[in-house]
């Protein structure tokens, strides 16, 4: 385990984070005591973010969707 200082930490974050990725850990002191401990995802965590995942798509047979819509909009 390594033990940088926040101020290392921030001016070299891209770095560290490159460390814990590749399966280091690291604590961080400020003022003499540790106020972090990054340690690397575990194997559960998934690769992608959230954001970048394919989304959820329904299809149902029959009618479109804005199909329905327009038509009850029409009714009215």
């Amino acid at each position: 385990m390594r033990t940088i200082n926040f101020t290392e930490f921030r001016n070299n974050a891209s770095m560290y984070l490159t460390k814990v990725e590749n399966g280091e850990t690291i604590r961080i002191i400020r003022h003499g005591k540790t106020i972090a401990e990054i340690t690397p995802g575990g194997d559960n965590v998934d690769k992608l973010p959230a954001w970048k995942k394919k989304g959820l798509r329904l299809s149902v047979k029959g009618k479109h969707l804005s199909s329905a819509i327009l038509s009850e909009r029409k009714m009215d």
